[in-house]
C-alpha cells in the first residue's frame, strides 16, 4: 500500500498543487493544502469508491480543505503578503502594465458569480480538463464546457465596458 500512495503522491501531487494554486492565489497555501490533501487521502483511502478519478477525488478533498481553511482565516491585508525580488529583465513599465492587467482581471473574477468564477479559475489557472471539472462538481463535462464558456463572455462584456 506504502508504494502504491507514493506512486500517487508522485503523480498527482503536480494538479492538486496547482488546483489549490488557482483557487487561492497562493503558493504557500497551496503548498500546505497539498501536503494536507495527501495526509487525508492516505488516512481515507479505504473510503475512496472510485465513482470519479482519483485525480478528482484528490482535488475534491483540496478543495474541502481549501475552503475549511478560508472559514477559520480571516483574510490577508496587504501588509501580510511578501515582498518578492523584481526581475531585471523587465523594465517597471512592464511590470506595472502586467500588475494592472492581472489588477483587472482579479477584480473581474472576484465579482463573477459562482460556479463561473470557479470553473474559469480552475480551467485557466488550474489546468483542469472540462471532464475533471464536471467530475469536482458531480456534473457532465458538458456542462463544465458550457459554464467555462459562459463565464468568459461574462469577463469579456465586463472587460469591454
Amino acid at each position: 500500500m506504502n508504494a502504491d500512495f507514493e506512486e500517487l503522491y508522485e503523480r498527482f501531487f503536480h494538479d492538486v498543487y496547482l488546483f489549490i494554486l488557482a483557487a487561492s492565489g497562493d503558493p504557500y497555501i497551496a503548498e500546505e493544502i497539498t501536503q494536507e490533501t495527501f495526509f487525508r487521502a492516505l488516512k481515507e483511502i479505504r473510503h475512496f469508491k472510485g465513482n470519479c478519478s482519483v485525480k478528482s477525488w484528490l482535488c475534491q478533498i483540496a478543495k474541502n480543505l481549501y475552503i475549511s481553511q478560508k472559514r477559520k482565516k480571516p483574510a490577508l491585508s496587504t501588509e501580510d503578503i511578501p515582498v518578492t525580488d523584481i526581475s531585471t529583465e523587465q523594465s517597471a513599465e512592464d511590470l506595472c502594465i502586467q500588475n494592472q492587467q492581472a489588477l483587472s482581471l482579479y477584480k473581474i473574477l472576484h465579482y463573477l458569480d459562482e460556479p463561473y468564477k470557479e470553473v474559469f479559475t480552475l480551467r485557466t489557472l488550474g489546468d483542469l480538463s472540462f471532464r475533471e471539472i464536471g467530475e469536482i462538481f458531480g456534473k457532465q463535462e458538458n456542462w463544465a464546457r458550457v459554464t467555462y464558456y459562459r463565464a468568459r463572455m461574462k469577463i469579456q462584456k465586463k472587460i469591454q465596458e
